[in-house]
């Protein structure tokens, strides 16, 4: 089964996102395997 998570982000800004993944990881529930992302140009959604 496939799942895909969708994050908007306030007023565009992904950084914290970001941060959050490089120092805590995706913290995703056991078993669930990340696959990819993918970015709107705008910076406005994470999938």
């Amino acid at each position: 089964m496939l799942f895909m998570i969708i994050e908007r982000f306030e007023d565009n800004d992904m950084l914290p996102i970001y941060q959050r993944i490089r120092d805590e990881g995706r913290m995703f529930p056991e078993g669930l395997k990340y696959i990819d992302s993918w970015v709107e140009p705008n910076f406005s959604v994470f999938r």
